[in-house]
């Protein structure tokens, strides 16, 4: 009986090792088989003049599509970027697609070189393209939030408070003056997407639209969440320098342009906006610290 039950065991890893040969042999085949039809397609497409019999070119051109699909799936799958509402998937590889066929329309075979290698920079090129004329800020104005975003929240968690300017200059290796310029670019930047994820990941996490509160609910837990997030902007409004917290209480709450701002400070309209822009994320970099601290 023993001797039965080591046989079967025997048999039936010798049956699973085999199989599990058999289906790696079986994707080398079929890799091999995908790469040789490519193969023969490019001779067959590079065979045909452009004008000699556009109905055979245009039906190779499409099957070389075709054959290469799954390269412009695999080059969205590789790009780290953050989907929402306003970007799916789906826009993704539709203009990963469209680098792939301007990739096949441009390959010239006689070069040498592998067409993978060539069309993965055209389609993932193509997919970045398109991401970046999404956003409306420049790239370099993105890097310079990015990097005082990151200083001003280093020297928040050294300090155990809010940073002065000269400080956070300092920390940036730049002048109080360049600090300011960058201050004044930041606040022509204010405007968000109520779609944004600002807690959790994905479809899952709460944006800043659900965040919101409603105001045509009265439940207790409604006021209980507003109450708390106005407590939030509170503490926020309260860490602000003097002058910052002016700005904002005659911006936000009386309803004075920046102009008339400057001149109850006693200062240009210019200097009002850096002193807004610096006030807007600083309250940023507080409130998002703190909704990440809630457990």
């Amino acid at each position: 009986m023993g001797d039965c039950r080591q046989h079967r065991a025997f048999r039936s890893a010798t049956t699973a090792h085999s199989r599990g040969e058999c289906a790696r042999a079986t994707a080398q085949a079929t890799r091999g088989c995908a790469a040789t039809r490519a193969a023969v397609l490019w001779e067959q497409y590079a065979s045909v003049s452009p004008g000699s019999d556009s109905g055979a070119r245009l039906n190779l051109r499409r099957q070389l599509i075709e054959a290469y699909a799954p390269l412009a799936r695999h080059v969205v799958e590789r790009i780290n970027v953050k989907l929402g509402p306003a970007l799916g998937y789906e826009d993704l590889l539709s203009e990963a697609v469209i680098g792939l066929i301007d990739a096949v329309d441009r390959f010239d075979p006689a070069r040498g070189i592998k067409f993978e290698t060539y069309a993965y920079h055209r389609i993932r090129g193509a997919v970045m393209d398109m991401l970046r004329d999404l956003d409306w800020l420049p790239r370099s104005v993105r890097q310079r939030e990015s990097e005082l975003a990151s200083a001003y929240a280093d020297l928040q968690d050294r300090l155990g408070r809010a940073p002065w300017d000269h400080e956070l200059a300092d920390a940036l290796g730049m002048s109080t003056a360049e600090l300011d310029e960058i201050a004044q670019e930041l606040a022509f930047q204010t405007v968000r997407s109520l779609d944004e994820v600002v807690i959790g990941h994905d479809s899952e996490g709460t944006t800043l639209g659900d965040s919101l509160p409603d105001r045509d609910a009265l439940s207790p837990e409604a006021h209980l969440e507003r109450s708390t997030e106005q407590e939030l902007v509170a503490r926020a409004v309260d860490a602000l320098p003097e002058s910052e917290r002016t700005v904002i209480s005659l911006y936000y709450h009386e309803g004075l342009t920046l102009k008339e701002i400057g001149r109850v400070l006693g200062v240009t309209e210019s200097r009002a906006c850096q002193i807004h822009g610096k006030a807007i994320l600083r309250l940023r970099s507080h409130i998002e610290s703190a909704l990440v601290k809630v457990p």
